[in-house]
C-alpha cells in the first residue's frame, strides 16, 4: 500500500549537510496501524512528510497505491495529498469562523464541490467520531478533544488511502488522549490504514505494528498483531 525503497532525505544547514533520513526501506500493508517512534531528531516527522507528499526524498523511491511520490510535479503531489492522504496534526488547524460541519467539508469545498453535496457525508462522519450533536458548533465552543475529533472527521472526508497522524494528542490530557487513540483503533479495525508518529510507548501500543527510528535509520520493526 505504501512502499519506501532506500528513501533518504538530506538538508543543508549552512555549510553542514544533515541526513534526516538514511536509506529507509519499508512496506506498509493496507489496513495496518503503524506507530512510528524514536527520539527527537530521529527522522519521524521527515518520514511522515515524505509519505504524505509534503516533501520529496533526496534519493530512493516512495509509492502509495503503486503511484510514485518521487520525481513528480508539485501539481501531481498536491492532487495525491488532497485525494489519497488524510492528515491529523497536533494542532487541530480548524478555521475559527467555520462550524464543525463546514470545517469537515473544507477539503472537498476546496476541490469545488458544493456544500449541498458534501454536508450529509460530513454530518455522518461527525456522528462516527461522536459529535453528532455538535455539528453547528464553532471551534471556540468545543473542547480540545472535540476539536481533534473534528480534525479526524475532516481527514476522512476524502476517503483517504492512508491517515497520517503526527503526535495527534500532544495538546490533550491523558483521558482525552486515550479516547482519541481508541477512536483511531476503531477506524483501523474498520479497515483504515493509519501511520502515527508518537513519542509515547503506551500510545504506540494501540497500533498493530511499531517501528523505531534512530539517527534517521530504521532500528526496530515489531508487529503486534491485529487488535
Amino acid at each position: 500500500m505504501i512502499k519506501l525503497t532506500n528513501a533518504s532525505k538530506k538538508y543543508q544547514q549552512g555549510a553542514r549537510e544533515v541526513h534526516a533520513l538514511k536509506e529507509v526501506s519499508l512496506d506498509i500493508r493496507k489496513g495496518e496501524f503503524l506507530s512510528v517512534m524514536g527520539p527527537s531528531g530521529s527522522g519521524k516527522s521527515t518520514l511522515l512528510n515524505l509519505m504524505g507528499g509534503l516533501d520529496q526524498p533526496s534519493s530512493g523511491e516512495i509509492f502509495i497505491d503503486t503511484r510514485p511520490l518521487h520525481g513528480i510535479s508539485d501539481d501531481e503531489l498536491t492532487l495525491i495529498r488532497r485525494r489519497r492522504v488524510g492528515f491529523i496534526f497536533q494542532f487541530f488547524n480548524l478555521l475559527p469562523i467555520l462550524t464543525a460541519v463546514e470545517n469537515v467539508s473544507l477539503p472537498l469545498l476546496l476541490e469545488g464541490t458544493p456544500l449541498s453535496q458534501i454536508k450529509s457525508k460530513a454530518i455522518d462522519l461527525l456522528g462516527q467520531v461522536g459529535l453528532g450533536e455538535r455539528i453547528e458548533h464553532r471551534p471556540e465552543q468545543l473542547s480540545g478533544g472535540e476539536m481533534q475529533r473534528v480534525a479526524i472527521a475532516r481527514a476522512l472526508i476524502t476517503s483517504p488511502a492512508v491517515l497520517l497522524a503526527d503526535e495527534p494528542t500532544g495538546n490533550l490530557d491523558s483521558h482525552t488522549s486515550e479516547e482519541i487513540f481508541m477512536l483511531l483503533r476503531n477506524l483501523n479495525e474498520e479497515g483504515q490504514t493509519i501511520v502515527m508518529v508518537t513519542h509515547d510507548s503506551r500510545a504506540a501500543a494501540y497500533g498493530t505494528r511499531i517501528i523505531t527510528l534512530k539517527d534517521g535509520s530504521l532500528s526496530e520493526d515489531i508487529r503486534l498483531g491485529e487488535h
